[in-house]
Protein backbone atom coordinates (compact mmCIF):
# COMPACT_ATOMS: atom_id res chain seq x y z
CA UNK A 1 0.00 0.00 0.00
CA UNK A 2 1.39 3.51 -0.81
CA UNK A 3 2.77 5.68 1.93
CA UNK A 4 0.28 9.07 2.45
CA UNK A 5 1.80 12.01 0.48
CA UNK A 6 2.67 15.26 1.85
CA UNK A 7 -0.34 16.75 0.19
CA UNK A 8 -3.06 14.12 1.64
CA UNK A 9 -1.65 14.53 5.26
CA UNK A 10 -2.41 18.16 5.03
CA UNK A 11 -5.74 17.53 3.82
CA UNK A 12 -6.27 15.12 6.38
CA UNK A 13 -5.07 17.40 9.41
CA UNK A 14 -7.59 20.43 7.87
CA UNK A 15 -10.31 17.91 7.39
CA UNK A 16 -9.60 17.29 11.46
CA UNK A 17 -9.29 20.63 12.59
CA UNK A 18 -11.80 21.54 10.96
CA UNK A 19 -14.12 18.66 12.30
CA UNK A 20 -13.27 20.16 15.98
CA UNK A 21 -14.00 23.34 14.81
CA UNK A 22 -17.35 22.41 14.35
CA UNK A 23 -17.67 20.45 16.80
CA UNK A 24 -20.46 21.57 19.80
CA UNK A 25 -19.17 21.42 23.57
CA UNK A 26 -18.19 18.05 24.92
CA UNK A 27 -18.89 17.90 28.99
CA UNK A 28 -15.52 16.84 30.65
CA UNK A 29 -15.58 14.97 34.43
CA UNK A 30 -14.58 17.01 37.23
CA UNK A 31 -13.14 15.78 40.42
CA UNK A 32 -13.09 18.06 43.27
CA UNK A 33 -11.27 17.83 46.86
CA UNK A 34 -11.83 20.01 49.93
CA UNK A 35 -9.34 20.77 52.51
CA UNK A 36 -9.80 23.81 54.89
CA UNK A 37 -10.19 26.83 52.77
CA UNK A 38 -8.68 25.34 49.36
CA UNK A 39 -10.42 23.21 46.69
CA UNK A 40 -8.47 21.09 44.30
CA UNK A 41 -10.09 20.38 41.45
CA UNK A 42 -9.09 18.23 38.39
CA UNK A 43 -10.81 18.32 35.02
CA UNK A 44 -10.50 15.24 32.49
CA UNK A 45 -9.34 11.74 33.18
CA UNK A 46 -6.10 9.76 32.34
CA UNK A 47 -2.71 9.87 34.01
CA UNK A 48 -2.26 13.91 32.92
CA UNK A 49 -5.78 15.50 33.20
CA UNK A 50 -6.37 18.50 30.66
CA UNK A 51 -6.52 20.87 33.69
CA UNK A 52 -6.05 21.25 37.40
CA UNK A 53 -7.75 24.04 39.11
CA UNK A 54 -7.36 25.40 42.84
CA UNK A 55 -9.41 27.91 44.51
CA UNK A 56 -7.84 29.33 47.50
CA UNK A 57 -10.55 31.36 49.67
CA UNK A 58 -10.24 33.88 52.01
CA UNK A 59 -12.60 33.17 54.50
CA UNK A 60 -14.75 30.26 53.89
CA UNK A 61 -18.10 28.47 54.66
CA UNK A 62 -20.15 25.53 53.78
CA UNK A 63 -17.19 24.68 51.08
CA UNK A 64 -17.66 21.24 49.25
CA UNK A 65 -17.21 19.38 45.99
CA UNK A 66 -21.26 20.00 45.75
CA UNK A 67 -21.43 23.74 47.09
CA UNK A 68 -19.10 24.65 44.32
CA UNK A 69 -21.09 23.86 41.79
CA UNK A 70 -18.36 22.99 39.05
CA UNK A 71 -18.42 22.05 35.06
CA UNK A 72 -16.14 22.34 32.82
CA UNK A 73 -16.49 21.52 28.59
CA UNK A 74 -13.87 22.05 25.54
CA UNK A 75 -16.17 24.14 23.38
CA UNK A 76 -16.26 25.31 19.68
CA UNK A 77 -13.69 27.81 18.31
CA UNK A 78 -16.32 29.09 16.12
CA UNK A 79 -19.13 29.08 18.77
CA UNK A 80 -20.55 32.60 17.73
CA UNK A 81 -22.27 32.93 21.29
CA UNK A 82 -19.09 32.62 23.36
CA UNK A 83 -17.29 34.01 20.96
CA UNK A 84 -19.42 37.62 20.76
CA UNK A 85 -18.96 37.54 24.76
CA UNK A 86 -14.83 38.32 24.24
CA UNK A 87 -13.20 41.33 24.62
CA UNK A 88 -11.97 41.64 21.08
CA UNK A 89 -12.44 38.96 18.75
CA UNK A 90 -9.65 39.73 16.71
CA UNK A 91 -7.10 40.00 19.32
CA UNK A 92 -8.59 37.95 22.03
CA UNK A 93 -9.35 34.35 20.74
CA UNK A 94 -9.77 30.35 22.06
CA UNK A 95 -6.43 28.76 21.72
CA UNK A 96 -7.17 25.63 19.60
CA UNK A 97 -4.78 23.81 22.19
CA UNK A 98 -6.97 24.78 25.07
CA UNK A 99 -10.91 25.64 24.78
CA UNK A 100 -11.69 24.96 28.04
CA UNK A 101 -14.65 26.72 29.63
CA UNK A 102 -15.05 26.00 33.73
CA UNK A 103 -18.25 26.75 35.28
CA UNK A 104 -18.28 27.26 38.87
CA UNK A 105 -21.97 28.25 39.75
CA UNK A 106 -22.84 27.30 43.13
CA UNK A 107 -26.24 26.04 43.79
CA UNK A 108 -28.26 28.84 45.74
CA UNK A 109 -29.25 26.38 48.49
CA UNK A 110 -26.19 24.69 48.91
CA UNK A 111 -24.98 26.84 51.66
CA UNK A 112 -21.09 28.39 50.14
CA UNK A 113 -20.19 31.53 51.39
CA UNK A 114 -17.06 33.00 52.09
CA UNK A 115 -15.74 36.61 52.97
CA UNK A 116 -13.62 38.98 50.72
CA UNK A 117 -11.73 36.96 47.74
CA UNK A 118 -10.63 33.98 46.28
CA UNK A 119 -7.54 33.14 44.03
CA UNK A 120 -8.24 31.33 40.96
CA UNK A 121 -5.36 29.42 39.71
CA UNK A 122 -5.67 27.27 36.27
CA UNK A 123 -2.79 25.01 35.45
CA UNK A 124 -2.51 23.12 32.21
CA UNK A 125 0.01 21.22 30.79
CA UNK A 126 -1.93 22.10 26.85
CA UNK A 127 0.11 25.47 26.85
CA UNK A 128 4.14 26.75 27.05
CA UNK A 129 4.72 29.43 29.29
CA UNK A 130 7.70 32.15 28.10
CA UNK A 131 8.36 35.14 30.08
CA UNK A 132 5.99 38.02 29.31
CA UNK A 133 3.59 35.65 27.86
CA UNK A 134 0.30 37.12 26.33
CA UNK A 135 -2.01 34.11 27.89
CA UNK A 136 -4.74 35.71 30.86
CA UNK A 137 -7.45 34.44 32.83
CA UNK A 138 -10.70 35.59 31.94
CA UNK A 139 -13.88 35.58 33.79
CA UNK A 140 -17.72 36.67 32.70
CA UNK A 141 -20.95 36.29 34.54
CA UNK A 142 -23.35 33.54 33.11
CA UNK A 143 -23.91 34.64 29.19
CA UNK A 144 -22.42 37.80 30.14
CA UNK A 145 -19.01 39.60 28.74
CA UNK A 146 -15.47 38.10 29.56
CA UNK A 147 -12.36 40.47 31.01
CA UNK A 148 -9.22 39.76 32.33
CA UNK A 149 -8.43 39.16 35.86
CA UNK A 150 -5.13 37.74 35.68
CA UNK A 151 -2.47 38.70 38.55
CA UNK A 152 0.14 36.40 37.81
CA UNK A 153 1.06 34.00 34.69
CA UNK A 154 3.79 31.36 36.08
CA UNK A 155 5.15 28.34 34.40
CA UNK A 156 4.82 24.82 35.40
CA UNK A 157 3.56 24.59 31.77
CA UNK A 158 1.40 27.57 32.54
CA UNK A 159 -0.96 28.87 35.82
CA UNK A 160 -2.92 31.74 34.86
CA UNK A 161 -3.88 33.04 38.30
CA UNK A 162 -6.18 36.15 39.50
CA UNK A 163 -8.22 37.15 42.52
CA UNK A 164 -12.09 37.50 42.52
CA UNK A 165 -15.06 38.47 44.44
CA UNK A 166 -17.87 35.76 42.88
CA UNK A 167 -18.12 33.56 40.33
CA UNK A 168 -19.16 32.30 37.71
CA UNK A 169 -17.10 31.25 33.94
CA UNK A 170 -13.21 31.56 33.55
CA UNK A 171 -11.23 30.55 30.14
CA UNK A 172 -7.41 31.13 29.51
CA UNK A 173 -6.80 33.06 26.29
CA UNK A 174 -3.81 34.78 24.46
CA UNK A 175 -5.10 38.34 25.10
CA UNK A 176 -3.05 40.46 21.94
CA UNK A 177 -4.66 44.15 23.30
CA UNK A 178 -2.24 47.05 23.89
CA UNK A 179 -1.39 46.87 27.48
CA UNK A 180 -2.24 50.61 27.51
CA UNK A 181 -5.48 49.94 26.62
CA UNK A 182 -5.90 46.92 29.08
CA UNK A 183 -4.82 49.23 31.98
CA UNK A 184 -7.27 52.22 30.71
CA UNK A 185 -10.08 49.57 30.69
CA UNK A 186 -9.04 48.07 34.07
CA UNK A 187 -9.12 51.93 35.51
CA UNK A 188 -12.74 52.61 34.62
CA UNK A 189 -14.19 48.96 35.69
CA UNK A 190 -12.83 49.78 39.43
CA UNK A 191 -14.01 53.59 38.96
CA UNK A 192 -17.56 51.37 37.93
CA UNK A 193 -17.06 49.64 40.97
CA UNK A 194 -16.02 52.63 43.26
CA UNK A 195 -19.49 54.33 41.96
CA UNK A 196 -21.52 51.47 43.76
CA UNK A 197 -20.15 51.98 47.49
CA UNK A 198 -21.53 53.56 50.52
CA UNK A 199 -21.25 57.38 49.66
CA UNK A 200 -19.16 57.95 52.51
CA UNK A 201 -16.51 55.40 50.57
CA UNK A 202 -15.78 56.46 47.55
CA UNK A 203 -13.79 59.64 47.71
CA UNK A 204 -10.96 58.22 49.39
CA UNK A 205 -10.82 55.11 46.77
CA UNK A 206 -11.36 57.84 43.82
CA UNK A 207 -7.99 59.68 44.94
CA UNK A 208 -5.87 56.54 45.44
CA UNK A 209 -7.38 55.53 41.97
CA UNK A 210 -6.60 58.78 40.45
CA UNK A 211 -2.76 58.60 42.03
CA UNK A 212 -2.49 55.42 40.08
CA UNK A 213 -3.82 56.99 37.10
CA UNK A 214 -1.62 59.96 36.91
CA UNK A 215 1.51 57.86 37.73
CA UNK A 216 0.52 55.53 34.69
CA UNK A 217 -0.06 58.80 32.42
CA UNK A 218 3.41 60.08 33.64
CA UNK A 219 5.38 56.46 33.11
CA UNK A 220 6.00 56.32 36.59
CA UNK A 221 5.59 52.61 37.78
CA UNK A 222 6.68 52.29 41.26
CA UNK A 223 4.15 55.43 42.74
CA UNK A 224 1.43 53.90 40.20
CA UNK A 225 2.02 50.31 42.33
CA UNK A 226 2.37 51.89 45.44
CA UNK A 227 -0.59 53.61 45.10
CA UNK A 228 -2.78 50.34 44.30
CA UNK A 229 -1.21 48.33 47.00
CA UNK A 230 -2.37 51.42 49.47
CA UNK A 231 -5.85 51.21 47.41
CA UNK A 232 -5.84 46.71 48.09
CA UNK A 233 -4.81 47.81 51.59
CA UNK A 234 -7.88 50.10 52.42
CA UNK A 235 -10.01 47.68 50.96
CA UNK A 236 -9.34 44.53 53.42
CA UNK A 237 -8.69 46.59 56.43
CA UNK A 238 -12.18 48.33 55.72
CA UNK A 239 -13.85 44.82 54.63
CA UNK A 240 -16.67 44.13 56.94
CA UNK A 241 -16.73 47.11 58.40
CA UNK A 242 -17.30 50.03 56.21
CA UNK A 243 -17.60 47.29 53.17
CA UNK A 244 -19.89 44.64 52.37
CA UNK A 245 -17.36 41.80 52.08
CA UNK A 246 -19.04 38.54 52.11
CA UNK A 247 -20.19 36.43 48.70
CA UNK A 248 -23.18 33.13 49.52
CA UNK A 249 -24.99 31.34 47.30
CA UNK A 250 -28.34 33.31 47.64
CA UNK A 251 -26.36 36.08 45.71
CA UNK A 252 -27.67 38.48 48.19
CA UNK A 253 -24.92 40.48 49.14
CA UNK A 254 -22.72 42.64 47.70
CA UNK A 255 -19.45 42.14 48.07
CA UNK A 256 -17.71 44.84 47.61
CA UNK A 257 -14.26 44.92 49.40
CA UNK A 258 -13.37 41.55 47.76
CA UNK A 259 -14.47 43.14 44.34
CA UNK A 260 -12.19 46.09 44.81
CA UNK A 261 -8.95 43.75 46.62
CA UNK A 262 -9.55 41.39 43.32
CA UNK A 263 -9.56 44.80 40.88
CA UNK A 264 -6.95 46.69 42.57
CA UNK A 265 -4.87 43.15 42.32
CA UNK A 266 -5.28 42.56 38.53
CA UNK A 267 -4.80 46.51 37.60
CA UNK A 268 -1.19 46.13 39.40
CA UNK A 269 -0.45 43.06 37.15
CA UNK A 270 -1.12 45.16 34.43
CA UNK A 271 0.79 48.02 35.10
CA UNK A 272 3.77 46.07 35.61
CA UNK A 273 4.04 44.35 32.37
CA UNK A 274 3.20 47.78 30.46
CA UNK A 275 6.44 48.84 32.61
CA UNK A 276 8.42 45.62 31.80
CA UNK A 277 6.91 44.60 28.29
CA UNK A 278 5.65 48.41 26.89
CA UNK A 279 2.33 49.04 25.40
Amino acid sequence: MAKPTLAWKLFAAATMWLAWTLAPAQSLPVSVSVSGDTATVTVGSGSVPLADLTLSFDDASGLSASSLGISAQLVSLTDTALLARLPNLSLTQLDPAFPLLITIEPPALGGLSFHRSVRVEVHTHALSYSPGSSLRLFKAPLGGAFRDITDEVAPGSVRARGTTGGFSQFLVLPDLRGTDAVVAQKIAWLRARIDLLPASEQAAFDLLLDEAETAVAAEDYADAIAALDDFRSRATTRAGLYLGDRWRAARDLDNHAGELIAGAATLKFSVAYLRDFGP
